[in-house]
């Protein structure tokens, strides 16, 4: 789901904290993510007993922004399955098995932005195709730009965001278990990005 999101960082600036004509000028362009700061948490309910967690990293993508029309504005990006991280070796294991990904290396979970509305000085929906185990859905998520300026160390514009959504593993053929392990994902992104060079 990447950087999907940061889209909506950069949509949301153009209304919010990039409003000047020269700072949203400056702000157009395209956008890389920064890897080290950028996450996907992802929950679920596991027999009532808990709330189990995991996350996905190492994103790549890119973001184009049009400052002039935000809702014009594209977001491409993609993470490795095989990156999931949940903090125990055998779940993650039986995750990337046949029971749910049969994840190989290369493997990736992909987002194309369809379409941006921007609902207020600092959120946005992001609307996009989210391909993820060979199966593509439509998915929206509710993004709220935490801050967008330039980076005191960087020297460039720079924005952030978080984003929610809610997803059924059975949409992408995941759901072995369900409904004993909830079939509903709760999915919490956070994510920087970078004005690319």
């Amino acid at each position: 789901m990447k950087s999907i999101f940061f889209a909506a960082a950069l949509t949301l600036g153009a209304t919010g904290a990039m409003a000047s004509d020269d700072t949203t000028n400056q702000a157009s362009g395209n956008y890389v993510l920064d890897a080290s700061h950028s996450q996907v948490v992802f929950s679920y309910d596991h027999l009532g007993f808990s709330t189990t967690y995991g996350m996905f990293s190492g994103f790549e993508g890119e973001i184009t922004f049009d400052a002039e029309n935000p809702a014009a504005s594209s977001v491409n990006v993609s993470m490795p399955v095989m990156s999931m991280f949940t903090g125990w070796e055998q779940r993650e294991g039986h995750f990337m098995s046949d029971d749910f990904f049969g994840a190989q290396e290369g493997d990736m979970i992909t987002f194309t932005s369809t379409a941006i509305e921007v609902t207020g000085d600092d959120t946005a929906k992001i609307t996009g195709d989210l391909s993820m185990n060979d199966v593509t859905k439509s998915v929206t998520l509710d993004a709220t730009l935490n801050k967008a300026g330039d980076h005191p160390q960087a020297g460039k514009p720079w924005a952030g965001f978080d984003a929610t959504t809610t997803l059924l593993r059975s949409d992408f053929d995941l759901g072995m278990f369900a409904p004993f392990v909830s079939d509903e994902v709760e999915v919490m992104i956070s994510i920087e990005a970078m004005k690319a060079d």
